[in-house]
């Protein structure tokens, strides 16, 4: 198996949103994204997966060692090895990948956020930044295409916390700040028994309305030269939002269980975005001629 053929391998599994968005992308920055979330999903799965955290930070950090070294040009795993063409061709920054490592090790450091504030670390690491990145592998000219991923990235985390509470509580964590808890008065047993009260559906219903302000600060900041060569963000936006509208519909119900897209509902999503995203591009051609 070939380090691309492993990535490759490693983002179909998943069944992530992600990867439905990798397939109208031309070839090279298909490989590059691909790889990218791979590596994504290697330091990850080392939190998630492995049960002594000082084996998981051990882990961790022979990443960060060996992020270092393939900066400089000895690659060592396979995802490595499929990021040294990416990082060289787009200009990847080491301090983007450390800092998402950073963020995965945050999770063997809490299982709690007092507020938001707090929260919002977590979240611009382990999304934001790979928003950043993933914005540099698509291409962009305008530089607020930068602030665009950094609140697009905020968006899908705080989309995964709602959709993922249930899951999560099994492993102890609790994302929702818990200044917000006492706010609407739902108490940690409330998640962690998986109680669904009226508290608990206005507190998550307060977490959708914020996910859905970063939405909209990240579509504002998108410049509409840039829209089409971004366009796989606003596929995987699409896939989230239409995520997220199904647990509004649901009145949040999220605690009975996990709410998810079928494959052929997230191919038709990307589908339809792409399409309109090229038809959108066209026409701005158009009007710069003019």
């Amino acid at each position: 198996m070939t380090p691309d053929e492993y990535c490759q391998e490693k983002a179909a599994k998943s069944g992530s949103s992600f990867y439905y968005s990798f397939l109208f992308l031309p070839p090279g920055q298909r490989q590059a994204i691909t790889a990218l979330y791979a590596f994504c999903r290697e330091v990850d799965d080392i939190v998630d997966e492995c049960q002594e955290p000082h084996i998981a930070r051990v882990k961790l950090q022979w990443w960060r060692d060996s992020m270092r070294e393939m900066f400089n040009g000895t690659a060592q795993h396979p995802v490595q090895i499929a990021l040294l063409e990416p990082v060289r061709s787009f200009e990847l920054p080491l301090e983007h990948f450390l800092e998402i490592i950073d963020g995965m090790e945050m999770d063997l450091d809490y299982n709690r956020y007092a507020d938001f504030e707090k929260l919002s670390l977590y979240c611009y690491r382990v999304a934001s930044v790979v928003g950043l990145l993933a914005a540099r592998i698509f291409g962009y000219k305008d530089p607020a295409v930068t602030d665009y991923a950094k609140n697009l990235g905020m968006a899908f985390q705080l989309t995964n916390i709602i959709r993922d509470i249930r899951e999560d509580a099994a492993r102890n964590r609790i994302y929702i700040p818990l200044e917000e808890l006492r706010q609407f008065g739902v108490c940690e047993a409330d998640i962690l028994e998986h109680r669904f009260t009226a508290s608990m559906a206005q507190l998550l219903k307060f977490q959708s309305a914020r996910a859905r302000g970063y939405y909209e600060k990240a579509f504002h900041y998108l410049p509409e030269q840039d829209r089409y060569t971004q366009r796989s963000g606003l596929i995987m936006a699409a896939i989230y939002l239409n995520t997220l509208k199904v647990i509004e519909k649901d009145n949040h119900r999220v605690m009975d269980g996990r709410v998810s897209l079928t494959p052929v509902r997230k191919l038709w999503l990307a589908w339809k975005t792409a399409r309109t995203e090229k038809k959108r591009h066209k026409k701005y051609i158009q009007m710069c001629r003019t």
